[in-house]
């Protein structure tokens, strides 16, 4: 059968841990969410893996919704 999606060791095909301009992200960075009406989020490790934690509301949102499917990066800019 085709395979269409080619999986890294974590079961995520070939999805970039960056901001949407490229710069790799890391636990404790800030950044601005382009999504879900979070502002200005910190970057959280959860056991669930890294969730964006909003400063405003305290809404935390997981890393894979925030993936843009045009670059595979986040949609999100680091400050």
């Amino acid at each position: 059968m085709f395979k269409f999606f080619n999986k890294d060791n974590e079961g995520h095909s070939h999805i970039n841990f960056a901001d949407l301009d490229g710069v790799p992200l890391k636990e404790g960075d800030i950044v601005v969410s382009l999504r879900y009406d979070l502002g200005r989020c910190k970057v959280i490790r959860t056991p669930q893996g890294y969730e964006y934690e909003s400063e405003e509301s305290g809404k935390k949102v997981h890393w894979l919704k925030m993936v843009d499917a045009a670059t595979k990066n986040q949609k999100v800019r680091k400050i």
